[in-house]
Formats: C-alpha cells, sequence, structure tokens
C-alpha cells in the first residue's frame, strides 16, 4: 500500500489509517466539482457524496491537486476552493505540469483513479466514465479513462459512460483493453442519464458481496494492474425522459460541431447544454447518479474489507 519513495502525494491522517487497519476507503473525483455542476450544486454535492459514505460506513477520499500537491482526501476548505471556479481540469497527462508549476487542479476520472490507486484506494465512485467520442475515426478523440483503467488496480462505480459519447465503441475499447466490466443487477449498461443505453453485457454481479469478489479477483489472477467497472443504472423512475433526452442530445451534437468544439471541453458543453436544454432536470438526475454510486461504491469497500481481513485471519 502507498506510494513509490520520492513521489509527492499527500494522503490525508483519516484516509491513510483507515487504509492501514484494512478499513473501506472509496476515493471521489473533483472535477465534478470544479466543472461537472453549477455553483453552489457543486460544493453542495461534493460535501453530500463525501456524507454517503461515512454513512454507509467507509471513509472518502475527494483527489484533488491543491497547490502542486495531488492529495487524496481533501479538508473543507481545499473542497471550497475547487467549487469557486478557474481550476484547470486535470488529466494524467496534466499532473506533472500542475506540480511542476505549483498549480491546483481538479481530477478527471483517468488522474483521480491514478492517484488513488498510488495511494492504495481500491474503489472509486464517479457520475460517468469518459469514452470514444462520435466520430472518433476522424478525430481519434478517445477519453484517457479508458486507458488508466487497463494499468490501474481500482475499481470505478459508474453509471455508464454518458449518452453523448459513442457507446458501443466506448465497450468495445474496454474489451480490447482488457478490463472487465459488469452491471450492477442488470445486463444492460446503463446509459447516464437514461437506465439502459441499449448495449448488452456479458456480465453482471447481484450484491455488493458478489461485487467485492469480483474486485478481489482481479488480483488474484494476476490482474492486479487493471481496473474494472462496476456499471450502475440509474432506476427508470429516476433517469431522464427518454424523448427529452434524444433531443437535448440531438441540438448538442449539432452545436458541436457549428463551434467547432473538440477534446476536454467536449463535456462541459455538453453538460450545460443538457441542463438548459432540460430546464434543470438533467442536473437532478446527475446528482442523483453521484449520489446512488457513492452509496454503491462504499458498500463494496465494506465488503471488500470483509474479504481481505478473511483473508489476513487465514
Amino acid at each position: 500500500m502507498g506510494d513509490a519513495p520520492g513521489v509527492n502525494l499527500e494522503v490525508s491522517a483519516e484516509v491513510r489509517d483507515t487504509l492501514g487497519d484494512g478499513g473501506p476507503v472509496v476515493a471521489l473525483e473533483s472535477t465534478l466539482i470544479s466543472h461537472g455542476l453549477p455553483h453552489p450544486n457543486n460544493l453542495d454535492l461534493a460535501r453530500e457524496a463525501e456524507d454517503i459514505v461515512r454513512a454507509e460506513g467507509a471513509v472518502p477520499a475527494t483527489v484533488a491537486v491543491i497547490g502542486g500537491v495531488p492529495k487524496v482526501g481533501l479538508v473543507p476548505d481545499e473542497l471550497e476552493l475547487l467549487g469557486d471556479g478557474g481550476v484547470p481540469k486535470l488529466s494524467i497527462r496534466d499532473l506533472p505540469s500542475a506540480i511542476a508549476k505549483g498549480s491546483h487542479g481538479a481530477t478527471t476520472v483517468a488522474a483521480t483513479a491514478h492517484l488513488a490507486a498510488r495511494a492504495g484506494v481500491r474503489l472509486f465512485a464517479t457520475g460517468g466514465l469518459g469514452g470514444v467520442h462520435r466520430g472518433a475515426r476522424e478525430s481519434w478523440d478517445i477519453s484517457a479513462d479508458l486507458a488508466a483503467l487497463s494499468r490501474t488496480p481500482v475499481a470505478v462505480v459508474c453509471s455508464g459512460v454518458k449518452s453523448i459519447l459513442d457507446v458501443p465503441a466506448t465497450l468495445e475499447h474496454l474489451e480490447t483493453l482488457g478490463v472487465p466490466v459488469a452491471g450492477f443487477r442488470t445486463l444492460r449498461f446503463p446509459g447516464f442519464y437514461l437506465t439502459d443505453s441499449g448495449s448488452q453485457l456479458d456480465w453482471s454481479v447481484e450484491d455488493e458481496e458478489e461485487a467485492a469478489r469480483l474486485v478481489a479477483a482481479t488480483g488474484r489472477i494476476g490482474q492486479d494492474g487493471c481496473g474494472l467497472v462496476i456499471a450502475n443504472p440509474i432506476p427508470e423512475n429516476e433517469q431522464l425522459d427518454r424523448d427529452l433526452h434524444d433531443r437535448a442530445l440531438e441540438e448538442g451534437l449539432d452545436e458541436l460541431k457549428r463551434q467547432g468544439i473538440r477534446g476536454k471541453d467536449v463535456t462541459p458543453f455538453l453538460l450545460t447544454h443538457f441542463r438548459e436544454a432540460t430546464g434543470g432536470a438533467s442536473l437532478g438526475v446527475n446528482e442523483q447518479i453521484i449520489r446512488n454510486n457513492a452509496s454503491l461504491a462504499a458498500r463494496i469497500a465494506i465488503a471488500l474489507a470483509r474479504i481481505k481481513a478473511r483473508e489476513r485471519a487465514l
């Protein structure tokens, strides 16, 4: 457990002590604070996600770069700093530059998973993964999240990938990279705002215990350098109205082309467009997804801690 010597990674005392005792810890990303949600919803939800993890019996570890220092586990003032706006979005490739410049930065799924794994955290809750963008055959626009999962031993609890992406191509890419994907009580890959993206899965887990066994199994068979995806769909009664969703998506994709927006600016733009086009309904769904996934990740982390305790006792 823990980071390699000489690497500047600060793990909060609570997270470090919990990991040292074999206890459950859940990593949380910080881009939802700085880029995913408007103020003050961003800070309210960041605090609520941490509270949910604690209420389930695990320890939250929000990840970010503060003053050039990668941190796993933030204090309240650091959460507020990220929510005030103007903090850059950091993927893995951006971490060295932010560290060298002494910059603040909010970590994406890829960067969060990377830093969490360096600290020894195995469970990570987020809203949706990045993925293969529509038109990637021409743009080569594929999120670093996917490659990061192929070499990072973290289980990501998410609600699939955002429907603005090419979902079938994303699943194919994950398969090519050897990243296991299992639905939580479903064989249908979720579509973030929607319960069902329309894509089929090969595997599912039926409860938190089975999910924890899946996480443990990746290490036992020599895949301890690889992550996995546990896809947790939003319940049908909480999903965005499908007709409203499809209309907002079509309009948003047209506007992307018109404005020539690409790369890391695509997701923030489309999230804002969805929020405006749905009259705020997508924001409510986005927030509920975070709540649901934080809760599930905490329960899986607790089950995983029990498995590890039994193994140590043998």
